[in-house]
Order: C-alpha cells, then structure tokens, then sequence
C-alpha cells in the first residue's frame, strides 16, 4: 500500500501492478487512491462498449483533470481490454498526451477554460500555450494503474 500511495502522490505517478487473480491488486489500488484522496474511475465494459465508448472516457477523464484540481486515477484491468486499440490509447496516455483524442474546437474550448489559471502561472494568454497548461495539468493529476495477471494471452506469457 505505502508504494502504491507514494506513486500516486506524485504528479504524473503511474503504477503497473501484476498478480494472479484474487491477490488484491485493485483493492490495493482502490485503498491507496482513497488515501491519497484522489477520485477513482473505472470504465464498465457492456457487450455494446467499443473503442468509441473508449475514447470518449479518456477524454471525460482529461478533461476533469485538466480543468480542475483535482487528483484521478484510472484503474484499467486485463479483463477490460476488448479492442487492442484500447492498448494504443493507454500508451499514448503514458506517453504524455493522445493525438487526435480532441477536435480543433474542443482543445479551443479546453483552453479557453484554462486561459485564467494559465494566466495566474505566467504563461501567454494564446490558444497553444493555454493547450500546453492544460496538458500540464492533465499529466500531473491523471494517474493511471494498471492490474494485470501473468497468467493468460493477455499479459503475453
């Protein structure tokens, strides 16, 4: 628990936890982010959840973390991925930002939210730089933990 709850305190803090089935890597995770008095998100997978479904929680996501003060941590299991694409977007999410996640008009929007806060932190008032401070923000209070079993094709055994 206390690796776990030094990981996500920290900005941009990502954690990876591997276990067999029932060995409490989600309830680890889930205890840790209540200590550190983040929200937790975890995406449903129904029988009609595709890749758009996806992509519009990830952008939920950014967006919340984003626009306000506010620590995330988004729990994703092996048993959740039902597209590999999912897999692309979580790396891309790792990586810092996802291209193509939001239109011209939405990251206009998401900067315009942030253009005060940008502002206070010394930054141009221009869209790019607003978009930056938004990107900032979003990898310093998105955290990802991923719970994965080393047992079965998923993890590649």
């Amino acid at each position: 628990v206390a690796r776990i709850t030094r990981t996500i305190f920290q900005p941009g803090g990502h954690i990876l936890l591997v276990g067999v089935g029932g060995s409490g890597k989600q309830s680890l995770a889930r205890l840790s982010t209540h200590i550190c008095g983040h929200a937790l998100v975890r995406i449903c997978i129904t029988s009609s959840y595709g890749l758009g479904d996806f992509r519009l929680d990830l952008q939920s996501m950014l967006t919340r973390s984003g626009t306000k003060p506010e620590g995330i941590v988004f729990l994703f299991t092996d048993s959740q991925i039902i597209d590999e694409k999912f897999l692309v977007y979580l790396n891309d999410l790792l990586a810092g930002s996802i291209p193509d996640l939001f239109s011209k008009d939405e990251r206009d929007n998401l900067a315009s939210m942030v253009e005060g806060k940008a502002k206070a932190a010394g930054l141009p008032a221009d869209t790019a730089s607003c978009w930056e401070y938004f990107l900032t923000q979003v990898r310093a209070n998105l955290h990802v933990a991923v719970c994965f079993s080393p047992v079965g094709p998923d993890f590649g055994t």
